[in-house]
């Protein structure tokens, strides 16, 4: 069930908040999150959600394992590493068996068959939670969660399940049993999901498609000669803002939501889109899962306290890793060795040089890098991205009137690029206080009757269009 769907916009959370708040007592409220979030899950593959159910229960038990064995660190450390192997192996068998075998049969002619096995939705979210959860409790970081239900709530949670951000059990540890709901909360949750919405809907959607359009005519040998080097790097530049209002859009939906129910999640993303290098880049995109790598898996090797090979090794490791979360395609570990490339030369050389070249130009640079990465991140074809990219890199005509009239509808898209460009900057959010006054009932009024005003349009473009895609899905 998507964020941006008539049913969940219609009925599921308007059931949902109703439900919630018609009871008071705190257990009450815990059990109607947790049943809604475990129909949530299950709407589109009920089947799924048996290996949900699964997971959670290893999870507690693994816990309390721990737990009980914590003045003995050799049985504790047998457990974690026992449920680290169980999940891993759960999310290697269901979202990467199919491409290992398959890569393995063309690398060496063999004949492994296998059934498709399907992705279940959110496996990478949840299982990296839950990962969290069993270290930070070895850690000693975190309390262990006794009760079931509410680790179970804790992982199955519907607004960031399937799509993150990955939450922490130290950052909502206390919010499960103790988090008080207030008016301003809810306010500012249905403000905030709004506005995931309106960058989902509105600018996600509306840029996506041109980017989808252009990128599709590759398929077609009658179209392909339309799509010249100037509309392959419009391609590239709507992409990289869909994935952007794709994603930064469901974590602001998730946010919000979280808010409603009183719990308060940490920020995902923080205007990736000015950064001034690679480094800065990775600060500011998908914040939960660059700081679980770095907390769970970089510093642990070792970080960059270690001898320069080791250092390099760690990084390239970590960034394949990264890649891998990705997807099981190899465009997936390409376009994570790419940015461990990038990030091992900012460290050694281009740090020092960005100390005396002006900002705008550093800017270029990360822009550069990031868009031609999205090129690698989309493209799952290795033949076509090779095409794309040399396309890209030598001048070809584009043909503007045959790729337009292909399909006029996406003409549309073209008026919300300069919107979404402007949108990723801190704009208002710069300069709102010239314009708001503290205490202000007319304005606060004003403000909820733009917000209404926006949903409404939402879901206009919703009921208009067939084309609502969620990026991060099939990760």
């Amino acid at each position: 069930m998507l964020f941006s769907s008539l049913t969940f916009l219609y009925f599921f959370i308007p059931l949902v908040v109703i439900a919630y708040f018609a009871v008071n007592n705190r257990v009450w409220r815990n059990t109607v999150l947790l049943i809604f979030s475990l129909v949530f899950y299950s709407w589109g593959e009920p089947k799924y959600i048996i290996l949900l159910a699964a997971s959670i229960l290893i999870a507690y038990l693994s816990g309390l394992l721990i737990y009980h064995n914590r003045n003995n660190r050799k049985y504790a450390k047998l457990f974690l590493v026992l449920s680290i192997t169980i999940f891993t192996g759960f999310l290697f068998s269901f979202k990467y068996l199919n491409f290992f075998t398959d890569s393995i049969d063309s690398l060496f002619n063999s004949s492994i068959r296998l059934n498709t096995i399907l992705l279940p939705i959110g496996i990478s979210f949840y299982t990296f939670q839950i990962l969290s959860y069993i270290i930070d409790l070895y850690r000693n970081e975190i309390s262990v969660q006794k009760n079931i239900l509410h680790f179970a709530l804790y992982v199955s949670f519907f607004p960031q399940l399937i799509a993150g951000p990955i939450v922490r059990y130290k950052t909502i540890e206390h919010e499960i049993t103790d988090r008080k709901e207030n008016c301003d909360d809810i306010i500012y949750g249905f403000r905030r999901f709004i506005t995931g919405l309106a960058k989902k809907v509105l600018l996600a959607n509306s840029v996506g498609a041109v980017a989808s359009h252009i990128y599709s005519l590759n398929e077609s040998s009658a179209s392909f000669e339309a799509a010249g080097s100037l509309s392959l790097w419009l391609a590239a530049l709507c992409y990289g803002l869909q994935i952007y209002f794709d994603f930064s859009g469901y974590s602001d939906m998730a946010i919000g939501l979280g808010g409603i129910f009183g719990f308060h999640f940490l920020e995902n993303f923080n205007y990736p889109y000015m950064s001034l290098s690679i480094t800065d880049f990775w600060r500011r995109w998908h914040i939960s899962l660059s700081s679980w790598f770095k907390d769970y898996v970089y510093i642990p090797l070792g970080g960059s306290r270690v001898n320069p090979s080791r250092w390099l090794l760690n990084i390239l490791i970590v960034w394949l890793l990264t890649g891998l979360w990705h997807g099981a395609e190899w465009n997936f570990i390409i376009w994570g060795l790419y940015y461990a490339i990038w990030l091992i030369l900012e460290k050694l050389i281009l740090n020092r040089i960005f100390k005396k070249i002006p900002e705008v130009i550093r800017w270029i640079y990360t822009i550069l890098v990031v868009t031609i990465g999205w090129v690698i991140f989309s493209i799952t074809d290795t033949l076509q991205l090779l095409s794309i990219l040399k396309t890209m890199f030598s001048y070809k005509f584009t043909d503007w009137s045959v790729l337009l009239s292909a399909d006029i509808s996406v003409m549309k898209g073209f008026v919300f690029i300069p919107i979404a460009i402007l949108s990723a900057f801190p704009i208002i959010k710069t300069h709102k206080n010239v314009f708001i006054k503290k205490d202000s009932r007319i304005l606060n009024i004003l403000t909820d009757i733009c917000y209404i005003i926006l949903l409404a349009l939402c879901i206009a473009f919703i009921i208009s269009s067939s084309y609502n895609p969620f990026i991060y899905f099939r990760f």
